[in-house]
């Protein structure tokens, strides 16, 4: 199989040559081991080689043979060393099992062919680590590819991989998928595991999943996946039908409510505006009722929880690496700002944290009721359309914790609240800046709905494809 011909097809198409004898599975692997060396150089998007044969997968299942990556965060492979994006963890943390997430993606056949790069313990909306060093944007190597899934975004991208793993605590999702011009949903909480390391991660707000080139891919990754684990804490309540039915299927007549202003008043870009502004037209041309309208959010109560809630987990990761190598945090191992905001995090009481639960509840009921009105709501995902390396930098010593996480939700202040609020959220690629890069824009259902977010994204892929757009770096 020739590159050129490997980059042309979604992870459902690839799957349907395989299992059809058109092509063999090692013969897409090696094409796509031949687009990660052609693109990687430029992208710094893998954490060291890709591995010397894939993974072990199962034969049998609906991705059989079609390559994949993970991102080095939170799901971990048998065996496999992981980082996590931080100098803490030296050569890696080799866990003895997969995690719960890991073990379907082998059920589902996916070929894991290497580690994507990550921020330091996540916590960025850029990939830029003092660790790997900056990743890159296919669409314009000097601009961030998001953070913190930004190596998997690349790398889906540029064509290396068709689907990658990527997880989501505050956008790191969504944010990827949207300056990389893919499709991005974050699930609803407890639609997949997080077990068995986590409970829950960040209080409940993180998910894990997977970014994409095309919503059938998406749909018939989470068919592959959804559904708790042994001992979880959440549970999602299963679909009616699988989420693949909802492609091409009819989303019906929805109320759909937009904004382009930010709850936190938070500047957004003009481009970021205009594309939900359009993508507003476009869905009351397609029959649906569009209104322009936005859930009330008390942001002082939701960043006071929020920050609680990202200082304390970070608190607990260093102190659990610090636990499983004895390497003790300091500012030769790790970076200012994640030493920062774990120092803050150390110091949190038991009553500190239990309010934040508390006010957590109370912004997750108060958005909960507003979307009793609404089927969809449609916001930018980022402020920015994209945005340079170097804006967001994590090992900036003039930071504070708190400077860093305004820093941060400065450019990213539309995702995280549905973190908190655990409804589903995705980014699509609607549309293209001037200079003819992708923009993002983001829609959220009610809680455990991603169905009818399938059917609109679906709908508007087939309105105003996207698939087909490719970035100045891509293989083939």
């Amino acid at each position: 199989m020739h590159v050129s011909e490997y980059v042309e097809h979604d992870a459902t198409g690839l799957a349907g040559l395989i299992s059809t004898g058109r092509v063999s599975a090692d013969e897409v692997r090696q094409a796509a081991l031949r687009a990660v060396e052609a693109v990687n150089p430029e992208l710094n998007a893998l954490v060291g080689e890709p591995f010397d044969g894939p993974l072990s997968y199962s034969t049998e299942g609906p991705f059989a043979g079609v390559p994949f990556l993970i991102k080095d965060l939170v799901l971990h492979a048998e065996g496999v060393p992981t980082r996590a994006g931080t100098r803490m963890t030296g050569d890696g943390i080799p866990f003895p099992y997969d995690t719960d997430l890991m073990a379907r993606f082998r059920q589902a056949g996916l070929a894991t062919l290497g580690r994507t790069t990550t921020p330091e313990f996540g916590f960025n909306a850029s990939t830029e680590s003092v660790l790997t060093g900056p990743t890159r944007n296919p669409w314009d190597s000097s601009r961030s590819p998001g953070g913190s899934s930004g190596g998997s975004g690349a790398m889906v991208a540029a064509r290396a991989v068709p689907v990658a793993h990527a997880n989501d605590g505050g956008g790191s999702i969504r944010i990827p998928a949207a300056v990389n011009g893919l499709v991005g949903l974050k699930p609803t909480r407890g639609r997949t595991p997080m077990g068995p390391d986590f409970g829950e991660a960040l209080n409940g707000a993180a998910v894990e999943f997977a970014v994409t080139r095309t919503v059938r891919d998406c749909a018939a990754l989470l068919d592959a996946v959804h559904g708790s684990g042994v001992g979880d804490k959440y549970s999602a309540a299963p679909p009616t039908r699988p989420f693949a039915a909802e492609v091409g299927a009819s989303p019906g007549n929805l109320t759909v409510a937009f904004t382009t202003e930010a709850w936190s008043g938070a500047p957004v870009d003009p481009e970021c505006r205009r594309a939900v502004e359009w993508l507003a037209a476009l869905l009351e041309e397609l029959g649906h009722d569009v209104i322009e309208a936005s859930p009330e959010v008390d942001v002082a109560i939701f960043d006071r929880a929020n920050t609680r809630v990202w200082f304390a987990f970070l608190a607990a990761s260093v102190a659990t690496i610090a636990g499983i190598t004895g390497n003790l945090p300091s500012p030769d191992n790790l970076e200012a700002t994640t030493l920062a905001c774990s120092e803050a995090g150390t110091k949190l009481t038991a009553l500190e944290m239990m309010e934040a639960d508390a006010l957590q509840n109370q912004v997750t009921r108060a958005v909960g009721r507003w979307f009793l009105d609404y089927d969809v709501l449609l916001t930018p995902t980022l402020a920015h359309a994209t945005f340079p390396l170097g804006l967001l930098d994590a090992n900036d010593p003039s930071l504070d914790a708190k400077g860093w996480y305004d820093k941060i939700f400065l450019h990213a202040p539309f995702t995280a609240l549905f973190n908190m609020t655990g409804q589903p959220a995705m980014s699509v690629p609607v549309m293209a800046t001037a200079d003819g890069g992708p923009v993002g824009a983001q829609l959220v259902s009610r809680f455990g709905d991603e169905a009818t977010l399938i059917r609109l994204a679906a709908q508007l892929e087939e309105a105003r494809p996207w698939a087909r757009r490719k970035p100045a770096v891509c293989a083939g």
